[in-house]
């Protein structure tokens, strides 16, 4: 493994960008100069969204390998931008380093970051690298495009609506708790084996590694996510446009109270219609935990929640991936669960606070 300090920090810049190529026509200057240049075309309006990564806070390098986790870090990026229904074009990186990590190690990261952007046709621009005394820290900033007229705010769902979102919730915040049941167990063995003096034990758990057969999805959809351009496309080939859209990161709880406030609107969310995978279920029955409140309060789906009016019920039901799961209704109604047995419970927002511990 090579130092950081071998060849310093404008070297290690020169070393992860020296090969990039742009693809978009927006693009006439990346990285190379004091500053990117962009030029949007004139009827577009620019997107702008950013976000921070802290190790310790929202990433455990236990069990996150470093190029999932470059891959992740733009696709959270990403996902805002379609959640505005634009498309993203550029993104800038920056990246604060701790001794401990090698060149190697940042190498990897950013394997990931650039697989990302290339599968979603975006370009990196620029970006800057400094010290850490507290370990990884990955700030990212993504710049996107969209017709004023295409862009879909919080605030614009009306009584009414249908409420829909796109693929499955859950399965990220059960992939969490099975990497972090898994960590603990490994956790206890080896001070269980530093507390005996047991070498031969300690030896085997330096190459030990957990049984995550029949469990692949629900860790794919917490390292290494997907932001749903897909649906984005699809709702504009249907000729479908909503009126209210966000990303689900935080819950879907979190995500439509968000929407309702913003629009002075009320809901009905039926849990029987939430969509759920089969191994999120199989996980959260294996922990004893409640699925629905897993799909409603876990976080990190980045799947899309969307409003759209009711005229559309019959084009929006005949999308792939999509499911309807309720309905918007007046601000006095408030936000409700309708449970499997006809119940109505007020719909809270807890949310998935990483800096919480559990």
């Amino acid at each position: 493994m090579s130092e950081i300090a071998s060849i310093g920090e404008f070297g290690l810049i020169r070393k992860l960008t020296e090969d990039l190529k742009t693809i978009n026509k927006s693009t006439l200057k990346g990285v190379g100069d004091d500053c990117a240049v962009l030029s949007p075309a004139m009827d577009m309006k620019t997107l702008v969204t950013t976000d921070l990564l802290m190790e310790g806070v929202h990433f455990d390098l236990t069990y996150v390998p470093l190029k999932h986790l470059g891959y992740k870090s733009v696709m959270v990026n990403l996902s805002d931008i379609y959640a505005m229904n634009g498309m993203p074009e550029q993104i800038t990186v920056s990246l604060a380093i701790s001794k401990r990590f090698s060149i190697e190690d940042i190498e990897e990261l950013y394997a990931g970051m650039r697989l990302a952007c290339e599968k979603h046709g975006v370009d990196i621009v620029g970006g800057d690298t400094t010290s850490s005394m507290t370990g990884l820290a990955i700030s990212i900033t993504a710049i996107g495009r969209a017709k004023e007229e295409d862009i879909v705010y919080r605030n614009g769902a009306k009584e009414t609506d249908l409420i829909c979102v796109s693929g499955n919730l859950g399965a990220a915040y059960m992939g969490l708790q099975l990497l972090e049941r898994e960590k603990n167990v490994y956790d206890q063995q080896v001070a269980e084996a530093q507390r005996t003096g047991n070498k031969e034990a300690m030896k085997n758990l330096a190459t030990a590694q957990p049984d995550f057969a029949g469990k692949e999805y629900i860790l794919e959809r917490q390292l290494k996510p997907e932001a749903r351009r897909d649906i984005i496309a699809a709702l504009a080939k249907e000729g479908i446009h909503p009126t209210a859209m966000m990303d689900i990161s935080d819950g879907l709880s979190s995500e439509i109270r968000h929407i309702c406030s913003q629009s002075k609107k009320g809901c009905r969310i039926y849990e029987e219609r939430i969509p759920l995978d089969y191994q999120t279920a199989v996980m959260a029955e294996e922990m004893d935990m409640n699925v629905s409140t897993c799909a409603l309060n876990g976080g990190e789906d980045y799947e899309l929640l969307f409003t759209v009016p009711l005229t559309d019920n019959d084009k929006v039901s005949q999308m792939e991936d999509v499911k309807v799961i309720g309905y918007i209704t007046q601000e006095e109604q408030g936000c409700a669960l309708i449970s499997r047995d006809g119940q109505e419970f007020e719909l809270k927002a807890q949310g998935w606070n990483l800096s919480k511990k559990e």
